[in-house]
């Protein structure tokens, strides 16, 4: 594999940032404010996301043995926002008796579903109460426990993570098989949330996967300008040009903006990143924590996501926190937008606003060998562009990955992961 990069750095759009770059990116000058602290020990994450512990990332990681070169810690918090409050995520019978988001019978009803979503076994027919979910759709599930919307909300964005509401009118299956992972993730640590994230942000992913492709002999370049794919008469990707040099290929693998003629604009995303030097209030002090506003609670299109992590994740200098706010933009006012996820944050010290394209393959990979990737949606969870990763992966290979693996091989503790 002959890996090359038009940037000096790893990661391309996914990549971390320290404070003087992006202050460059975003302000024109590397010059940065004192009272923000040394610009060097900030790895700011450019598309932040938090990794589900038992989840399909997590497991990508573990088969390829990447883990070795990663640290990770658990994520203190999963929090949802509802009627202009934010409440901790109950993923099991025993924290819905507990929330503030229900009231008194609500919590009874939600508790009867959280056990039967618990005891349920796909291959134990006696766990399915006479349900096939195969064919049951979510809705028909939930109205069986006489949810109430709100609660409906919540389990759909913050515990199974759709991102619109067509879940409803789709096969239950997905949905209990997403709340299940949700409180395996969550159990797994015993801390407050089902997530995990890399010591020194995301940045560490892409040098652990550069690190191990090189001890398969593997190739990374940096710093190569203008990356041309080149194609033969059949249109048939055969190489790759920079600097005059030709690279030979079978296949091309890229993300949209180095083959943009091949890929279609689907939505953009907007978002803010956000300095403080406190947590998010309400979050029980949590120094990492990530927040899902559903969109029926802002009567939007679509979920706003905030993502915070701070010094204890070594993303930032001691006593300051990194707070972002993200959604699939309908207007191209960052700033107004995303005013109900900022709001949330208390007083901040600097924010940056951000709109990105998002884009999606239209080509045929079969017919140009041309295998790209999809850009990175707003979630701030991995869960959908693993999913982008793994179909392209099958595409390539014509096998699928195996995900059967000893998750014990990756773990979180309170300080810190091996």
């Amino acid at each position: 594999v002959l890996h090359m990069d038009r940037n000096d750095y790893y990661g391309g759009e996914s990549t971390s940032l320290n404070l003087a770059k992006i202050w460059k990116r975003f302000k024109g000058s590397d010059t940065t404010p004192d009272h923000l602290g040394v610009s060097k020990e900030y790895n700011v994450d450019m598309v932040p996301k938090f990794m589900m512990a038992n989840g399909a990332l997590v497991r990508v990681l573990i088969r390829t043995s990447v883990t070795k070169y990663l640290n990770f810690k658990a994520v203190d918090g999963s929090f949802v926002y509802n009627n202009g409050k934010i409440h901790k995520v109950p993923a099991t019978d025993v924290e819905a008796l507990k929330s503030n988001l229900m009231g008194l019978f609500e919590k009874r009803r939600a508790r009867k579903f959280f056990i039967y979503v618990q005891d349920y076994e796909e291959d134990d027919a006696k766990s399915h109460e006479g349900l096939d979910l195969h064919k049951v759709t979510t809705r028909e599930l939930i109205s069986k426990y006489g949810l109430e919307d709100d609660t409906v909300d919540f389990i759909g964005h913050a515990l199974a993570l759709h991102r619109d509401d067509n879940y409803l009118d789709e096969p239950a299956i997905d949905t209990v098989k997403r709340m299940k992972l949700y409180a395996e993730s969550l159990a797994r640590f015993q801390g407050g949330s089902p997530y995990i994230y890399p010591l020194y942000g995301l940045g560490e992913l892409p040098q652990a996967f550069a690190r191990l492709s090189a001890v398969y002999g593997g190739t990374y370049m940096l710093n190569k300008p203008e990356c041309k794919v080149e194609f033969d008469e059949s249109g048939k990707a055969f190489g790759v040009t920079s600097e005059g040099e030709t690279a030979k290929c079978k296949k091309v693998v890229c993300d949209p903006s180095y083959l943009p003629d091949k890929v279609k604009k689907v939505g953009r995303v907007a978002r803010a990143i956000c300095i403080m030097k406190h947590p998010i209030p309400d979050t029980k002090d949590s120094h990492s924590v990530q927040i899902i506003l559903p969109k029926k609670q802002l009567k939007r299109k679509s979920d706003m996501y905030v993502f915070c992590c701070s010094y204890a994740h070594n993303v930032a200098p001691k006593g300051k926190f990194v707070a972002f706010v993200s959604t699939e933009a309908e207007t191209d006012k960052p700033e107004i937008e995303l005013k109900p996820g900022i709001d949330l944050l208390g007083p901040v010290e600097e924010t940056f606003f951000d709109m990105y394209d998002r884009f999606e393959p239209v080509n045929a990979a079969e017919e140009d060998n041309c295998f790209l990737t999809t850009s990175y949606d707003a979630t701030t969870h991995f869960e959908t562009t693993v999913k982008d990763v793994l179909a392209l992966y099958s595409k390539i290979t014509g096998k699928e990955l195996d995900l059967s693996v000893d998750l014990n091989a990756a773990s979180a503790g309170e300080n810190d992961a091996a």
